[in-house]
């Protein structure tokens, strides 16, 4: 089927874009070398979601030239680049997304990429998986298998997998030890920041920054707010995290009592409803909150709209809630994910570890496709060893860096015969 994307003509600005990650990011540029003379996707179909920006398109790409057909679409319709959609479509993938999609045309295209039966499945949030599951059972048989790179997606696919609905293998991408380690901590903790900051225009020394959410993302978004002189305060429902929190040097109370200190929030739990109506109701004057959840549920967006008497733009990616008694609070990018939504998402450097984690677990399914679901345990599978190691081998030598390796009789020291 034809691509279905905003303007084509756009394709030569997302050329660009393209290129200029492509320089930075050297694991893919090695894999996309070995993919083209192996073929390892060849006479295959890949499926993917994932926001739909240059980083993405050259993991497109890559996949690509090991002879996958690829269908495309994004995770979220605001992380979707126009141009660069354009630029796909022009190299001759099969592309579904626009910026701005109503929740209509969004789930429109995940059907349409879902729809050709793919034989690898390549999910950001679990959308994908969820809709052949529900609407498309008859496609389920001929799935070799997917990767779910987030950590939303993989508590979805954690309930699949708990209730025996998970009915082909998932490669759980976003526990290997080279993605969360990285991408969710100081992937994250930048890319927030430089969403934030890009948007608001506004300084974050010497103002309350309010964290909920102290796992690998929380961690990275505290460590970069205390670098540019906030604040940071910790909400959190794990008394573990809490006590890392506080160790970390950050303050940690209930978001109870946060709402009425905090200048800016930032949600990042994974969970639904973590500012409501009562906390907007306690905020400052002209208080900032935004997301930087796969899912727009952690700010409480429907009880916002509910309380506030009037709403305008004050803006771009900036709308002003008006509340009964008078004061404003901003809302950055619909509360929609702020890294990609209001900006470029993570660097590329970042990404280059986290696709190539992508990349060679879609190598690994395609390898063993006549093996894995003969595997005992679930279908939600972690990351072979291997390929962290060697994701990690990679990124060291790109940099330059050499590390000890052991003797025999360390080894036998270490590990016996």
């Amino acid at each position: 089927m034809p691509s279905e994307i905003f303007d084509s003509s756009l394709w030569e600005s997302g050329e660009l874009k393209i290129e200029w990650v492509r320089r930075h990011m050297p694991l893919l540029e090695g894999l996309e070398k070995e993919f083209s003379a192996e073929k390892p996707f060849k006479d295959m179909k890949v499926a993917l979601s994932v926001h739909l920006e240059a980083k993405t398109a050259h993991l497109c790409e890559v996949l690509a030239e090991g002879g996958a057909d690829m269908y495309v679409t994004g995770s979220n319709p605001l992380s979707t680049q126009d141009d660069v959609a354009a630029a796909l479509a022009h190299r001759g993938l099969n592309v579904f997304a626009r910026y701005g999609a109503d929740e209509t045309e969004y789930k429109s295209s995940l059907r349409k990429v879902i729809s050709i039966g793919p034989d690898i499945i390549i999910d950001d949030g679990g959308d994908l998986v969820n809709l052949i599951h529900s609407e498309y059972a008859e496609l389920v048989p001929g799935v070799i298998g997917g990767c779910e790179e987030t950590t939303t997606g993989i508590l979805r696919l954690q309930t699949m997998d708990r209730e025996k609905k998970l009915l082909f293998p998932m490669m759980s991408v976003n526990n290997a030890a080279c993605k969360h380690f990285f991408d969710n901590r100081y992937g994250t903790g930048q890319s927030v920041w430089d969403g934030i900051c890009r948007t608001t225009n506004l300084i974050v020394a010497g103002k309350n920054v309010v964290v909920a959410g102290y796992g690998w993302c929380g961690k990275g978004v505290s460590m970069r707010a205390k670098g540019l002189g906030a604040n940071v305060i910790v909400t959190e429902i794990d008394p573990v995290k809490a006590m890392e929190a506080v160790m970390d040097g950050f303050r940690v109370m209930k978001m109870s009592e946060a709402a009425s200190i905090g200048d800016i929030f930032v949600t990042v739990t994974g969970c639904r409803d973590v500012i409501t109506v009562n906390d907007f109701m306690k905020m400052k004057e002209g208080a900032i909150c935004c997301n930087a959840g796969h899912f727009d549920v952690e700010v409480s967006m429907s009880g916002l709209r509910k309380l506030a008497v009037s709403h305008h733009p004050a803006r771009k990616n900036i709308e002003a809630y008006v509340l009964p008694d008078g004061k404003s609070i901003y809302i950055l990018a619909e509360g929609r994910l702020v890294n990609l939504a209001a900006g470029d998402g993570h660097p590329a450097e970042i990404m280059d570890m986290s696709f190539a984690i992508q990349a060679l677990c879609a190598r690994y399914l395609a390898v063993n496709k006549d093996s894995i679901k003969r595997e005992r345990g679930g279908m939600l599978k972690a990351v072979p060893e291997e390929i962290d190691k060697e994701v990690a081998g990679r990124e060291l030598a790109s940099w330059g860096v050499t590390i000890d390796v052991l003797s025999d009789d360390q080894r036998k020291y270490l590990f016996g015969d």
